[in-house]
């Protein structure tokens, strides 16, 4: 007589509260995901400064509750949610859920989704978007192609089978971001500029490095230029001053002058860029851990800057010049500028991302310099009110 299968035990829905729970939420990924292909596991300290409200000012912006998820006292699983305060992101709901990680299991998934959910209900939510881990300004997306891809600072890593639960629990696509790969090559790095030599570009367009020692003013610069450039865009929410230089106060300690970059077109500062070294090059082998010996493996391997691949992680361009062939001359001439410093930091492959699907703008002139499509990541919406979907996620389909 065949025994019956023993059925799964409850799961247990716990919100983070205290120290102790915040740092195991922190620790959720590389707990769940070490060893599959593609992964790569934060340092915990980074996930920290991620996640604390003391340290990261959009929780300035937001009132939030995490969880946990615990199967027989094993944590399986994390979720956040947040709403907005006074922010509206552009024509997206200010209802929001991120941190989304879970074991393979359907159950665990929905559990996590409904404490979300009730969460945000009780905020008054009718309509939610996620995930935003824990902003549109931050990690976004849950990846639904190319997981063995290069994994990116910055970027979210999902396993294939967390998608595909959320979307049989009924939560819709409302849109796709695009990240594209391009290798670099010693024929890039030997290569003359051509568009920056032209002699209609030549004495007006200028690439200038980043002033490290005016960190402050440059922070100015780039908030309004960031904030100009996205307006527009899908979920857009301004970020602030604070959260700007809470980025660059930490990625000062990673990158030199040369990773980063102001485009001034006749004089007047127009765009600027940041690609950002990626930092699982000098953590992979470390689990997570800065303790007791990952801390001078780190700091000696920052110091040496000996990084293989990066991300165009920060870009700004002024609206006025989107749409425009000005505007796609600068981002060719952008992706040019990008190979010639390749010759100083020695890149082997650098990741543009994201891009919003739809923005075909930005698309067309990364496309045109051969770069590929390398990770896509998708952002959900789910109605609690229970009536259709909005026309922006059936369009998004």
């Amino acid at each position: 007589m065949s025994e019956t299968p023993a059925r799964p035990s409850a799961v247990e829905i716990i919100p983070v509260s205290g120290l102790r729970s915040f740092m195991e939420f922190c620790r959720v990924p590389r707990l769940l995901y070490t060893g599959q292909p593609g992964f790569s596991p934060s340092l915990d300290a980074e996930r920290w400064t991620m996640y604390a409200h003391m340290l990261n000012p959009h929780y300035k912006l937001v009132r939030s509750q995490a969880f946990l998820a615990k199967r027989d006292g094993d944590t399986v699983g994390r979720i956040e949610a947040q709403v907005y305060n006074d922010a509206r992101p552009n024509k997206a709901s200010p209802f929001q859920f991120g941190a989304l990680d879970a074991i393979d299991d359907r159950q665990v998934i929905a559990a996590l989704l409904k404490a979300a959910e009730g969460w945000l209900r009780a905020q008054g939510a009718d309509v939610i978007h996620g995930p935003f881990s824990p902003s549109i300004n931050a990690e976004c997306g849950m990846l639904i192609q190319g997981f063995e891809a290069i994994p990116m600072v910055f970027m979210p890593w999902h396993p294939p089978y967390l998608s595909r639960h959320v979307e049989a629990l009924g939560y819709a696509k409302a849109r796709d971001l695009i990240s594209y790969g391009y290798d670099l090559s010693d024929r890039d790095r030997a290569a003359e500029p051509i568009l920056l030599n032209r002699p209609e570009w030549k004495a007006r367009l200028k690439f200038r490095p980043l002033r490290m020692n005016d960190l402050a003013s440059e922070v100015d610069l780039m908030t309004r230029l960031f904030n100009d450039a996205w307006a527009g865009n899908w979920g857009f929410v301004p970020i602030t001053r604070d959260e700007f230089k809470s980025m660059a106060d930490s990625l000062k300690f990673l990158m030199t002058e040369d990773w980063g970059f102001v485009t001034e077109l006749d004089g007047e500062a127009v765009a600027f860029g940041i690609v950002v070294p990626n930092l699982h090059e000098a953590t992979a082998d470390l689990g997570g851990r800065l303790f007791p010996t990952g801390l001078p493996k780190v700091i000696g391997r920052i110091r040496k800057g000996a990084y293989k691949s990066g991300r165009l992680a920060l870009f700004g361009m002024s609206q006025a010049l989107h749409r425009s062939a000005r505007g796609g001359m600068i981002i060719l001439t952008m992706i040019e500028e990008l190979r010639l410093r390749s010759r100083k930091i020695a890149l082997d492959h650098v990741e543009f991302g994201w891009v919003l699907e739809d923005n075909a703008g930005m698309r067309k002139p990364i496309e045109m310099s051969g770069a590929k499509i390398d990770k896509i990541h998708r952002i959900y919406e789910r109605r609690l009110d229970g009536a259709a979907q909005s026309a922006g996620a059936a369009l998004a389909r």
